[in-house]
């Protein structure tokens, strides 16, 4: 094995979870490990890699080498993965026996962490995958949604909306993730009130094409059971209230309505098809129901 030592290659996971140790430093050692004595990190989130990529990584490790060590951790046989599971992938598709790595001690929270974090920040997660993540974040960690999204610089609504996919049926969920069909789409099926309507729905939309705006009209016709909702009178909305309602729809994630009479007095109105969706909006509320 041939010893170095590694030089400075800028910070890791740790910008997020400072108690990660991920950083390479200027006295680390790395060392070149044998590929076949490296096994995957049980947490990672991804499940789908970019072949074309993994050949372009390849390709360049061929010609110039890895540049940037992986981590791992020593095991009762051989080496776990911490951080750097694609530039392992391409090493072995390039033909190289060994790969520079430096070894690190991590217990099985820390793995978890450096696995889900390094993805989230560094690759093109599916939607799927991106909720998986953080849902393993909030279950094996014990954290809450603020406190994910407070970690990774992200908010509330947007990790709800994405929580809220895994509740999709599993070949809805292999639509989206195949890019068949789009976040704004997923999301649109899930305000189907009667929830076996939901496959059918993803198939036409991607069988016809439909676009998130037709979508959201098919679904407010089956929701109305057929029948066309009866037109309110028309009543002009302010620009400020306008745009208070739509960023109230961007942070719950919902149909959001705004009223006001000429007197002044007014409301609020927010849908939700279940209770399931009912309490994540109360969560963003802050209300707690005993």
């Amino acid at each position: 094995m041939v010893n170095k030592k590694a030089k400075g290659l800028g910070r890791g996971i740790d910008a997020i979870f400072g108690d990660i140790d991920t950083e390479v430093r200027s006295d680390d050692t790395v060392q070149d490990l044998p590929i076949t004595e490296i096994r995957a990190n049980p947490y990672q989130p991804r499940q789908t890699f970019d072949d074309a990529a993994l050949e372009d990584l390849a390709r360049s490790i061929k010609e110039t080498g890895v540049f940037q060590p992986i981590i791992v951790r020593k095991s009762v046989n051989g080496y776990e993965l911490i951080a750097g599971e694609r530039r392992t992938r391409a090493s072995k598709l390039a033909g190289k026996t060994t790969i520079p790595a430096i070894v690190r001690e991590f217990d099985e929270q820390a793995m978890m962490e450096v696995a889900v974090l390094e993805n989230l920040q560094r690759e093109n997660l599916t939607p799927i995958e991106e909720a998986q993540a953080y849902d393993m974040l909030i279950k094996k960690l014990n954290l809450t949604q603020a406190q994910v999204s407070q970690r990774l610089g992200k908010s509330r609504p947007y990790i709800a909306n994405y929580l809220r996919l895994l509740s999709l049926p599993n070949q809805v969920k292999q639509l989206l993730s195949e890019g068949k069909l789009s976040m704004g789409q997923a999301r649109t099926l899930l305000s189907l009130k009667d929830k076996r309507k939901i496959l059918p729905m993803a198939k036409r939309t991607v069988d016809e094409g439909l676009t998130v705006r037709q979508l959201e009209k098919l679904i407010a016709d089956i929701n109305a059971g057929g029948k066309k909702p009866a037109k309110k009178p028309a009543h002009k909305q302010s620009p400020y209230l306008k745009a208070s309602e739509n960023q109230l729809v961007d942070h719950f994630g919902t149909k959001v309505s705004i009223a006001q009479t000429q007197k002044g007095k007014g409301h609020i109105e927010i849908n939700f098809t279940d209770t399931e969706e009912l309490n994540r909006i109360l969560s963003l509320l802050d209300v707690n129901i005993d």
